[in-house]
């Protein structure tokens, strides 16, 4: 006996041709940028040294609402 919805459960080579699904992986691999990794992965690694990054960056302001601040109150109680 087959269930109602045994037509929803198709192995994928029943849903679209070997040509379909080729593109699908390729439009995939561009989406999730994986020749970008790819190339990251055989170029030359990031310089670590303090001359090639002589600017001082800002630390960003982390902002604690009043909301928050009454979370972590009621949380760690002061």
């Amino acid at each position: 006996m087959t269930s109602p919805d045994s037509a929803a459960r198709l192995t994928h080579a029943d849903l679209a041709s070997t040509s379909e699904m080729a593109a699908d992986c390729r439009a995939t691999s561009r989406n999730l940028r994986l020749e970008h990794a790819a190339r990251a992965a055989v170029s030359a690694a990031p310089s670590i040294r303090y001359e090639d990054y002589p600017r001082e960056v800002a630390k960003r302001d982390i902002r604690v609402s009043e909301a928050a601040a009454r979370l972590a109150e009621a949380l760690y109680g002061r």
